[in-house]
């Protein structure tokens, strides 16, 4: 078996999927070859060094090889697992203070609001041309998306492409981790079923696997009680007026409503606004491939990836609760067929199976079908290089409340980022 990592230089994304494959006991003595490829080759060498070190500390007998050659990573590829971004943080922080400089107040920048509409346009711009060697290369891999804006690219990818994709998000950990906690019981007895859209998803059951009994009722009250300092203010009240428990953070939550910066304030939580400007020098990062591998660092991610692998490979058929597919036999029965949905699946030696689910909640079906249009817009003016696609996708936008200003954004960003963006016009 091949399982090509497209972007391993990441300090996070690489480093998680490594440890996560070599740490698999299910993969060792498989014949294992792992590729890693990246177009920054310090990165990738250093990323390199590191998954030795950590296959020497694990006993993994895989074969790991590095390439700056896409295709040659791609080539008899069973597997592709894929997070790339290019020039990350200079390039969001434009997407969010660019719109804030023509009043669309969005809280974050990065996977809705009107940043995320250049996001994606920059992710589409490298990750089609990857799926397109996957057509050539090594067409019946399955390709696991990691990239972000997840929803956008993915809606991408399945109507633009003939690729086998799905993606994939550690989001809705962070709403299970929250019920566990607020149900003062252990995850492993608890059956939760949520649905909806990358970041904006719906718990629409809790049950206690020793009982039987369904949950959800007592967990939103308990919720609505919270009183506790630190419990996020949107998240709170979206669980108030509209009974919808969702994670993982109300800058994510925020993002796709017209009133998230009500409650994140407009403070781009990466810029210099948010930290002290120290006299001391920074200390220096330690070089990827020299980290220490402590217990902390080796604890496998909480990322789906290599568990839908093995359930793959070895025909588990495991209920695994979040993957990104396209809504085309109606997952979920109240959102159109062309989105893409995040929900339950379970994976075996035919696939992945995403299961059918309960109507979302019809306030937040309506926020989520908006996006859902959006979404559309934004993969068909990335096919036709039409910028009025464009202008229509931001007038949707529920941030945005003017044409002239979104003119203004469309033609700024365009050109300020035209060395990363597809041409439009």
């Amino acid at each position: 078996m091949k399982i090509a990592i497209i972007g391993a230089g990441s300090r996070c994304f690489g480093a998680g999927m490594i440890k996560d494959i070599l740490q698999a006991d299910e993969l060792k003595g498989y014949d294992l070859t792992l590729t890693l490829s990246d177009i920054d080759n310090y990165a990738l060498g250093q990323m390199t060094q590191l998954a030795e070190r950590i296959k020497d500390r694990t006993g993994a007998d895989a074969q790991i090889k590095q390439t700056v050659d896409r295709k040659e990573a791609l080539d008899g590829a069973d597997y592709i697992i894929s997070a790339v971004e290019v020039a990350r943080m200079p390039l969001w922080e434009q997407d969010f203070r660019v719109p804030l400089a023509y009043g669309f107040k969005h809280p974050l920048g990065e996977n809705g609001g009107p940043g995320a509409l250049f996001h994606a346009l920059r992710s589409l711009n490298q990750v089609i041309p990857i799926c397109r060697d996957i057509e050539q290369i090594c067409p019946d891999a399955l390709f696991l998306n990691f990239t972000n804006p997840e929803s956008r690219v993915l809606h991408g990818i399945c109507h633009l492409t003939k690729v086998k994709a799905a993606g994939l998000c550690h989001g809705v950990f962070s709403a299970m981790y929250a019920i566990s906690r607020y149900l003062d019981k252990p995850l492993d007895e608890l059956h939760i079923v949520s649905a909806g859209m990358n970041h904006f998803y719906c718990i629409q059951s809790v049950v206690d696997k020793l009982t039987g009994k369904e949950l959800l009722d007592t967990l939103l009250e308990k919720v609505v009680l919270d009183d506790t300092p630190g419990v996020a203010k949107l998240f709170k009240k979206m669980v108030e007026i509209f009974g919808m428990f969702t994670y993982p953070s109300d800058d994510h939550i925020g993002e796709y409503l017209s009133f998230g910066a009500e409650y994140t304030g407009v403070k781009w939580p990466y810029g210099q606004e948010d930290r002290a400007v120290v006299m001391s020098k920074p200390v220096e990062d330690v070089p990827v491939g020299q980290m220490e591998l402590t217990e902390d660092f080796m604890r496998p991610s909480t990322e789906l990836a290599v568990p839908i692998i093995c359930d793959i490979e070895f025909n588990r058929g495991c209920f695994r609760p979040a993957v990104n597919v396209i809504n085309t036999e109606g997952f979920i029965p109240n959102l159109p067929a062309h989105a893409v949905v995040e929900v339950p699946a379970t994976a075996d030696s035919s696939g992945i199976h995403p299961l059918t689910v309960q109507p979302v909640i019809e306030p937040i079906a309506a926020f989520m079908r908006t996006q859902y249009s959006i979404h559309a817009l934004v993969t068909e003016a990335f096919k036709t290089g039409s910028k009025k696609l464009l202008l229509q996708a931001l007038l949707l936008d529920p941030v945005v409340n003017s044409i002239s200003g979104a003119q203004g954004l469309l033609d700024d960003m365009l050109e300020l980022q035209k060395d990363y963006l597809p041409v439009f016009e």
